[in-house]
């Protein structure tokens, strides 16, 4: 077998249970982009410096865009005993251009080189995911300015409590992908730290230029301490931290979905090209995409839990633990965007059922409160007004009808401050009633809407300016 790449120490070959064990190429394939671009400014700079020739750049440099144009067109080879993206491709550069190969790691780490990859794909990945959240908000708003008049019983304990409008509800999840968004731009400002230079550990004994290879590779600042920057990982963690929360809240939406589509709200169906059926009940419409997008966030939140726990013991600086954060920041990120791109199409193909919503709140005593407002309007203390609305529903419970349904005489049984104009109480005074800063009246929904429009081209524009840097 030939000799690793760090091979000179060592008298025997590694054994095989060992270089399957260790090996991190299966997952850790999908950095070649990061750690070419690397690499590329890494021999820039050591030619700028004189630590190489400018024609000696000039070969490794052509010779590693050959090999990203391998991969591209899946035409690499991968061998298994190369254990990381790292040493395939320092290999292949070996296999193109011989011994000059050797001059590319003059100044460099594994450690440095391995974080250098994780930050930039995790600045991407900060981008993207941004980017799909603000396509699932592009959707929410189309659909909430669709159903501007809908109004639908807003839920507390899941129990009817409140006339909402749908735009006002749905409005509610572009505010959680609003938090989402920022959360994303705070994970790449904090990815966005250059730790090549950092060495093993303890910096490089060369004269180096880390700004002007931070700067070409586009990071906003350069790590302060070279132990932190090899043992660090908070911006993996600051990644799957956001990724949980968009998959709970995504959590959140796809529950709604769920129940909405039951026969018990059918206050929505699904498209049949985003639900599937029964294999033993021919009537089944199942909302499998809701469920699984449910399903998936305990995914997302062992990711992050595996990452936090893996680095709670860890010493000072590097140690081969930290290769345990690349299956997580995959496939956390593969899950989120995953569930963002199918929500969207999801929610846009969808029938909102406006008459089942509104007769769900005129079936109940979702405007209770706005006859204990009356009453408060008439001079009665709240509390008071409470209960005595409260024995109004109770008797209207006992005899089968509404508040709506009683009359004058009736009303006044129970408080002699119901006049003629208690009439007037319904639905769409109730909403509009509601009508300050981020209520539900109809007018801070339209108000709402345009707020939201304005973030929305924010988020896009942020992420426009990210995107190919």
């Amino acid at each position: 077998m030939a000799e690793k790449l760090w091979g000179g120490r060592f008298a025997k070959d590694t054994d095989r249970l060992v270089e399957r064990f260790t090996a991190s190429i299966d997952f850790d394939r999908r950095l070649y982009r990061q750690d070419i671009a690397g690499s590329t400014a890494h021999c820039r700079m050591l030619a700028r410096q004189g630590i190489i020739t400018a024609g000696e750049a000039e070969l490794i440099v052509a010779a590693l865009a050959e090999i990203e144009d391998e991969f591209g067109r899946g035409q690499f080879t991968f061998d298994p005993r190369h254990e990381d993206i790292h040493m395939h491709i320092e290999a292949r550069l070996h296999e193109k251009i011989g011994e000059l190969a050797g001059k590319l790691h003059t100044a460099r780490s594994r450690n440095d080189q391995v974080a250098l990859d994780m930050r930039l794909y995790a600045r991407e990945l900060a981008v993207v995911t941004a980017a799909r959240a603000a396509g699932l908000q592009q959707v929410l708003l189309a659909v909430a300015e669709k159903h501007q008049a809908v109004s639908l019983p807003g839920y507390t304990h899941l129990q009817r409590a409140q006339p909402v409008l749908l735009a006002h509800h749905l409005l509610a999840y572009f505010e959680m992908l609003q938090r989402d968004g920022d959360r994303l731009h705070r994970c790449y400002e904090r990815a966005s730290v250059m730790p090549l230079g950092s060495g093993a550990l303890a910096g490089v004994p060369y004269p180096i230029d880390r700004a002007g290879v931070a700067a070409e590779l586009g990071f906003l600042a350069l790590s302060r301490n070279s132990i932190d920057a090899v043992a660090d990982r908070d911006f993996v963690v600051d990644f799957l931290a956001a990724a949980a929360l968009i998959a709970m809240h995504l959590s959140r939406l796809a529950e709604e979905v769920v129940l909405w589509s039951s026969a018990e709200f059918g206050f929505l169906e699904l498209d049949d090209g985003y639900a599937t059926g029964s294999s033993i009940m021919p009537q089944k419409k199942n909302p499998d995409v809701a469920e699984l997008v449910r399903g998936k966030t305990g995914r997302v939140y062992g990711h992050l839990v595996a990452v936090l726990t893996m680095l709670k013991g860890l010493p000072l600086a590097y140690n081969r633990d930290l290769q345990e954060d690349k299956e997580a920041l995959f496939d956390a990120a593969d899950t989120v965007l995953a569930c963002l791109e199918i929500c969207a199409p999801l929610l846009q193909s969808a029938t909102f059922h406006g008459e089942r919503m509104a007769a769900a709140v005129e079936a109940s005593f979702t405007i209770a409160t706005d006859y204990a407002d009356y009453l408060v309007a008439k001079g009665l203390p709240f509390r008071e007004a409470h209960v005595t609305v409260g024995r109004l529903v109770r008797q209207c419970l006992l005899d089968g009808r509404r508040l709506g349904d009683l009359t004058l005489a009736e009303f006044q049984r129970f408080s002699p401050l119901f006049g003629a104009d208690v009439a007037q109480i319904s639905v769409a005074q109730s909403l509009s009633a509601r009508d300050c800063f981020g209520g539900t009246a109809p007018a801070r929904v339209r108000e709402a809407l345009g707020l939201a429009h304005e973030l929305l081209a924010e988020n896009l524009a942020w992420v426009e300016q990210r995107q190919g840097l």
